[in-house]
């Protein structure tokens, strides 16, 4: 387990393979509560090459000095990211 934010990856290593890639991670809160967004790509095995990059926004609680995961939201494709963005570009503008 890490015991801190800058230790957390969603990148994984399978029989010598990287099988999920980690691209990219930024930090969006800190402290008890961790919330971070990954860029990653999967491993795919049939093909021998990576698939098309995806994001994922991952939370994680600190628990005797450990980030366990505590949830997670996975966004498929950029065109579903595109959507998220203008979504919430939506709203924060109706709130000013």
């Amino acid at each position: 387990m890490s015991s801190t934010v800058d230790e957390l990856t969603v990148e994984w290593e399978e029989d010598g393979i990287v099988t999920v890639q980690q691209l990219d991670k930024e930090v969006l809160t800190k402290g008890a509560w961790a919330t971070l967004m990954f860029k990653y790509r999967d491993w795919n095995r049939s093909k021998g090459e990576y698939g098309p990059v995806k994001y994922t926004i991952r939370r994680y609680q600190k628990r005797d000095g450990s980030y366990m995961p505590r949830s997670k939201f996975n966004i498929s494709s950029a065109d579903q990211a595109r959507k998220i963005i203008a979504v919430l570009e939506k709203w924060i503008e109706g709130e000013e």
